[in-house]
């Protein structure tokens, strides 16, 4: 049997902990800034832990 390949799309965007959990990087910070304001420009930076139901189908993705 091959080995599986993980989705490379999915791989540039998503990181696994050491936990195991999936860590994310916020939206809505590509273009635009100026409408935004620079509160919620810095709430926006970093990574957020990805949600409960999306958990499964990323791990997939990425081959585990």
């Amino acid at each position: 049997m091959p080995k599986m390949k993980s989705h490379k799309g999915a791989a540039k965007r998503f990181k696994v902990t050491g936990s195991g959990r999936i860590r994310r990087r916020q939206s809505h910070r590509g273009h635009l800034r100026l409408a935004k304001g620079k509160d919620s420009y810095r709430r926006l930076k970093g990574e957020a832990d990805l949600a409960k139901g999306d958990e499964k189908r990323v791990k997939r993705l990425l081959g585990m």
